[in-house]
């Protein structure tokens, strides 16, 4: 029962969540933008993400590579977002990590790359602040390729005009933390431990000449090829009681947990 009620439970942000922001102008974001992921946390990782912009609709392609695999067994979810209205930029452990356990959590990234616009959710799956947690619509595993075509908000296509888009990519593998970092719990949802909310991979969107992206989809595996979904569910399920039993409780979402922020 608890890993069910991991999986149904309401969602909380990873971060401060999108603020309705002035309307936009229309096709003001219009054209391609692209970014080559950093490795926030000394991960490994890398990769790479377009997004391409025309009127209101976005097509947003990610690539990941070299990302935390498994966690008791079970594929790795990594949810991941297009952050907004900051600095445009991705932290790093030298300048951002302010309380000194070799990590930049992700509390501590928001001053560079802001509140969550857009959950970068799979299918049909809610795109806005709400799902920044739901792991059951999350990409999964050590590497994969994502690409969605959805309506864009307002507040994500300001940041992008304005070139402070940021996404970022969230999960990183505990085991490779400072004992300090290991044993922490989530600044965010303290029932999780710190590595399933911490940011792995970060990268500023910039705009790409005109004539669009050309993505060259072809190092990361597809997770659509894996299973998609349907595949990944019983990975999940046990996943959400693996991070339960590392956090040493049942897990209970509140809405609120970002309230105060």
């Amino acid at each position: 029962m608890k890993k069910k009620a991991f999986l149904l439970a309401p969602a909380v942000a990873l971060g401060l969540t999108a603020m309705a922001g002035a309307p936009a102008m229309a096709d003001h974001a219009e054209g391609s933008y692209s970014t080559t992921f950093q490795d926030i946390n000394e991960t490994g990782a890398n990769g790479s993400a377009w997004v391409n912009v025309e009127g209101s609709t976005a097509t947003v392609t990610v690539e990941a590579a070299g990302l935390a695999e498994t966690f008791n067994d079970a594929a790795f979810p990594h949810v991941q977002h297009i952050h907004i209205a900051a600095q445009g930029t991705c932290p790093t452990i030298a300048a951002d990590d302010a309380n000194g356990d070799g990590i930049v959590d992700t509390v501590e990234g928001v001053p560079s790359y802001g509140e969550i616009g857009t959950t970068l959710s799979m299918g049909d799956a809610d795109k806005s602040p709400a799902a920044a947690t739901d792991i059951s619509v999350a990409p999964s595993g050590g590497s994969f390729t994502y690409e969605e075509t959805f309506e864009l908000s307002e507040a994500t296509q300001d940041s992008l005009a304005e070139g402070t888009g940021v996404i970022v990519v969230h999960g990183i593998d505990p085991a490779g933390l400072s004992e300090e970092a290991a044993s922490a719990k989530s600044n965010l949802v303290p029932e999780l431990p710190l590595a399933a909310t911490a940011p792995a991979l970060c990268g500023s969107l910039e705009m790409m000449p005109a004539g669009g992206a050309d993505t060259g989809v072809t190092a990361a595996a597809s997770n659509a090829s894996n299973g998609g979904n349907g595949g990944n569910e019983m990975g999940m399920i046990a996943l959400g009681g693996g991070l339960l039993a590392a956090a040493g409780g049942a897990y209970a979402v509140r809405r609120h947990a970002l309230a105060g922020r």
